[in-house]
């Protein structure tokens, strides 16, 4: 339902999550291991993830200037205006899933949901 919402805005939630996630650091850009551990995503998924963004110049990846291996995260304009845009469609993927599941509902999935993937005797078992 989320990836056919914010399909004019031509994202997959995948893709609007990573979006989301460097906007909310401002301009502490994250690194691409950083943002896998945030979204609670391999750090391969995360890279595969970013290439379309990169190519579509949505986000552009800069060298860590305290680890010339690492690579930080950071949104363009273009990644910007496209943030801002799709975070409409967002906003109605949430309201609708609100409306159907009950928004008490929603609320306590998200908080089973966080205490899953944040679960260190899980972390563990991922082996991260």
């Amino acid at each position: 339902m989320y990836d056919k919402v914010l399909a004019p805005a031509g994202l997959k939630l995948t893709q609007f999550g990573i979006l989301s996630a460097v906007n909310a650091k401002g301009a502490a850009l994250p690194t691409v291991s950083e943002l896998a551990e945030e979204l609670v995503m391999d750090r391969s998924t995360v890279g595969q993830n970013l290439l379309p963004l990169e190519r579509d110049q949505l986000v552009t990846l800069l060298t860590d200037p305290n680890d010339r291996r690492s690579r930080l995260i950071a949104l363009t304009k273009q990644g910007v205006a496209k943030y801002n845009e799709a975070r409409k469609y967002w906003k109605i993927a949430q309201d609708r899933f609100e409306a159907a599941f009950g928004r008490k509902e929603a609320a306590e999935l998200r908080s089973v949901l966080l205490g899953i993937a944040y679960n260190e005797k899980l972390n563990k078992v991922r082996g991260n």
